[in-house]
């Protein structure tokens, strides 16, 4: 039993190492143009060796059915068994590493499958390439194909000692061999929490060149397949000429600074941005007779109508990551396609948070969650975000208060006392979670499960404006709160699942108690900020300022998962691209649809 575990160790061991000494390599070799020190190289390894164990786990996961089987057959030579499998992970392994450091120079992204989009042009993929240059990386490739193999061959035993093995022996070996198996599953998925293992939690510095260097290559290419799509050779609906005078119609509006009226009292306020876990219609306001917006969420009506309500949002899509993107990027959302979970293209993405550290502001992101979920902490801090706090920096305690992590009163003090120290100005991300399923809090405020859970957050929400309002900070603060996407438990999809509400509030708004009825999406947002605050918003190509008076024409353009609304001011429509048809009746507006989808593109 012990060699069995023994070589188990061994084997994994060796992996590791393999791939925690690739980094320095990497850095040494890709790192052209970057400056790097030892204590930085020492800061990759660290922070990218859980993707490397989980990498070696994959590869770990062969070689340990091997081991159990032959505690049910003697005569089973692992080594033979295995030989084949050496070459091919050799191989692979050793092409997807040389091919990471000779491509990255040139793309400046880690390795993905996006790599596969030109392998059926060879000759022009390499048509840049000298002869020499080419050879150069085959013997490397070779040269370390031989070193992987040798040692992972080297280190599988022809025989295991079956002697000394008796039925109680043989029950304790599968036993053992089975514990460690599961042990190689938690590695694989990077430990027992919310959030499977994904490059984003690599992502330490605001280096990206040391996020890079810190990703597994071989974890990388495999891990986006099927994720990385290539948009542009998407929705191909009709003729380029056609797309982009619809696109135009939708797009090029509210393109400029200019306000027909001003909201803020001061160019450089304080800013939070509260992101209210499906707090849409469904929440504030309920269709259920039994609810009403007053009995669910008294407390953000109350601070709706003392602040600035726009009050035709639209969520640009049906799910956290996607409307946190919208919300800090000014980027709309994709059908089936997360932009968060893909590292090469949020490093595309215009960068809300990082606009505003040029303007000298702080930029701080709370969330009581596990942050790695979805790539959140890779897309933030390439965002801008420098100060990210989530799940890990609160007690066990406080960790186990809801299921998604830190419930929200403690969230909620925890952002008060910290605002309080604060350095002004400061840029200020949050996110809540009390409001999701399973919908578990901790007081009952409602017989529902569901609207209880919404009225606990909202009393949370209710007591922290009051606080700030009796402080210091309210006179130069604004205060953003909108929601991530609407609540599906309740509704289907239908054009008016995806229109929300907004509010601005704090001591720096001009105008307290008026409404905007103006459409506009969450990916709007970023535009009508920065525009309020006299920032450039020419790298937001996609967000409109809404209070431009060049914004005549306003819409709305949601995805979801099989399908997209479009809504204006008269009417809306739902179209589903499975069936190529209108769901909902409405004026066609879905050839815009259609056209957005087309003209929506990012440079992969």
């Amino acid at each position: 039993m012990r060699s069995r575990l023994t070589f188990i160790l061994r084997y994994y061991a060796i992996l590791v190492a393999v791939f925690i000494l690739q980094k320095p390599l990497f850095m040494l070799f890709a790192g052209k143009g970057h400056s790097f020190s030892l204590a930085d190289c020492l800061s990759v390894m660290y922070h990218g060796a859980g993707m490397d164990l989980s990498t070696s786990a994959y590869v770990s996961i062969i070689p340990w059915i091997v081991v159990l089987a032959s505690i049910f057959i003697h005569k089973l030579n692992p080594r033979k068994v295995l030989r084949l499998y050496h070459i091919i992970a050799a191989l692979a392994l050793s092409l997807i590493f040389v091919a990471d450091i000779s491509l990255y120079p040139f793309w400046q992204f880690k390795l993905d499958a996006s790599v596969f989009l030109y392998l059926d042009s060879p000759g022009e993929a390499t048509a840049s390439a000298s002869t020499g240059y080419l050879i150069i990386r085959i013997l490397a490739i070779l040269a370390y194909a031989i070193i992987i193999y040798a040692l992972l061959n080297r280190t599988t035993p022809k025989s295991f000692d079956y002697s000394s093995e008796k039925r109680s022996g043989k029950s304790l070996a599968f036993f053992a061999l089975i514990i460690a198996g599961g042990l190689l599953f938690l590695a694989i998925r990077g430990g027992v929490k919310e959030s499977v293992m994904n490059v984003g939690r690599a992502y330490f510095s605001q280096d990206q060149f040391l996020n890079h260097s810190a990703v597994n290559p071989a974890f990388s290419l495999f891990s986006s397949i099927g994720k990385t799509k290539d948009l542009s050779r998407q929705y191909r609906f009709m003729d380029e000429d056609k797309a982009k005078r619809l696109f135009n119609d939708f797009y090029t509006q509210g393109r400029d600074t200019s306000l027909s009226i001003r909201l803020l009292n001061t160019q450089k306020p304080n800013i939070l941005v509260i992101v209210m876990e499906s707090f849409g219609s469904t929440y504030t306001n309920p269709t259920d007779p039994e609810y009403t917006s007053q009995s669910v969420t008294p407390n953000w009506w109350k601070i709706a109508k003392e602040g600035i309500l726009f009050n035709n949002l639209w969520c640009n899509s049906y799910r956290t990551d996607r409307g946190t993107v919208s919300i800090f990027s000014g980027f709309p959302a994709f059908p089936k396609t997360s932009l968060m979970k893909q590292p090469k293209v949020v490093e595309k993405l215009p960068r809300l948070a990082e606009a505003f550290i040029v303007k000298g502001y702080q930029t701080h992101f709370l969330y009581g969650g596990d942050i790695n979920f979805t790539n959140t902490k890779g897309y933030l801090i390439t965002n801008g975000f420098r100060n990210i706090v989530s799940d890990t920096d609160f007690s066990a305690k406080e960790q186990r208060t809801n299921k998604w992590g830190v419930d929200d009163a403690i969230t909620f003090k925890f952002l008060e006392k910290q605002l309080r120290s604060l350095e002004s100005p400061w840029f200020y991300g949050f996110l809540t979670l009390s409001s999701h399923e399973p919908f578990d809090v901790p007081d009952k405020i409602l017989e529902d499960k569901v609207y209880n859970s919404a009225a606990y957050t909202d009393r949370c929400l209710g007591e922290f404006i009051r606080s700030l309002k009796e402080s210091s900070l309210w006179e130069d603060l604004l205060i953003i709160i909108l929601p991530d996407h609407n609540m599906l438990y309740r509704q289907s999809y239908s054009p008016e699942y995806f229109r929300c509400r907004m509010i601005w509030t704090g001591g720096a708004i001009t105008e307290p108690g008026i409404e905007i009825n103006t459409i506009l999406n969450q990916s709007d947002v970023a535009a009508t900020l920065m525009a309020q605050l006299g920032m450039d918003i020419k790298d937001f190509p996609l967000s409109r300022n809404i209070l431009s008076p060049s914004y005549i024409n306003p819409g709305a353009f949601c995805c979801y998962n099989n399908g997209f609304v479009i809504a204006d001011s008269l009417s809306s429509i739902i179209y589903d691209l499975d069936k190529e048809s209108v769901k909902e009746s409405g004026s066609d507006k879905a050839e815009t649809g259609k056209a957005l989808l087309q003209r929506i593109k990012i440079a992969y």
